[in-house]
């Protein structure tokens, strides 16, 4: 539908506005999800998606020579300025600005739900190496944590962000899809984890009124539980899926 193609353009593009708190609030991701990400042996890995670099800093601490390609210019300025050891170029999943068949890995971090996957599948084999991969990360709060629960109810989400973490798949050229989750922690306080809910697009692009409760009802949320304190843990669970494309 016309209307809900421009929203999610919309609120794609609203993360350009936001990429200084982005880098601040959102997490990295956990040694044993990159670790199962990237196949033995690659050496150039395309980050597509890139964002501010939450995930290229820790395939560049992998000794990894890493390509970011990221559309939003604010979110590759802060890329930059984090991880100067990666070359960060413009450009989209469904057009990628690399030759034919020149990486060894592709991750997709945070971001294949808001592109085409026809097109950006399409274009991720045409970058590719002969068995080369395709790997896509998700961190996701744990909601089978009681107070999880209360703070997703109190934030909402975008209906482009909601997606069944069972029915992910690349789909061809490639292979079948593997899959691996992991549970981590991540050390939060409650500003830090206001500025969290403050860097998702649906608030980025709610009224000031909208937004405005939601960021009042996570405060609350976190500090009405007596068990949390000041300092606390933010549990995580993250989704992984690589696949394949034939050698």
């Amino acid at each position: 539908m016309p209307g809900k193609h421009v929203d999610k353009a919309m609120r794609a593009r609203s993360f350009g506005a936001a990429a200084d708190v982005y880098e601040r609030a959102r997490p990295g991701y956990p040694d044993a999800a990159v670790d199962w990400l990237v196949p033995e042996g690659a050496r150039t890995v395309l980050d597509l998606g890139a964002g501010t670099g939450k995930l290229s800093r820790s395939l560049v601490a992998r000794g990894l020579d890493v390509v970011a390609i990221e559309p939003l210019a604010e979110m590759r300025e802060a890329l930059a300025a984090a991880v100067p050891e990666v070359r960060a170029l413009a450009g989209t999943a469904e057009e990628i600005p690399l030759p034919d068949a020149s990486v060894d890995a592709i991750t997709v971090a945070q971001a294949w739900h808001w592109v085409d996957p026809e097109r950006a599948t399409a274009e991720a084999a045409r970058v590719l190496r002969p068995g080369g991969t395709l790997g896509l990360i998700w961190n996701r709060r744990d909601d089978r944590v009681d107070w999880i629960v209360q703070l997703t109810e109190v934030m909402g989400s975008a209906e482009v962000e909601v997606m069944d973490m069972d029915a992910v798949e690349v789909g061809p050229p490639f292979g079948p899809t593997e899959s691996f989750v992991t549970d981590w922690e991540r050390p939060m306080d409650v500003d830090l984890m206001v500025e969290m809910a403050a860097s998702r697009s649906y608030v980025i692009t709610a009224t000031p009124r909208r937004r405005q409760e939601i960021l009042e009802g996570v405060r609350r949320v976190v500090e009405a539980d007596p068990h949390l304190g000041t300092d606390f843990a933010l549990p995580y669970r993250t989704y992984c899926y690589r696949a394949t494309l034939p050698a």
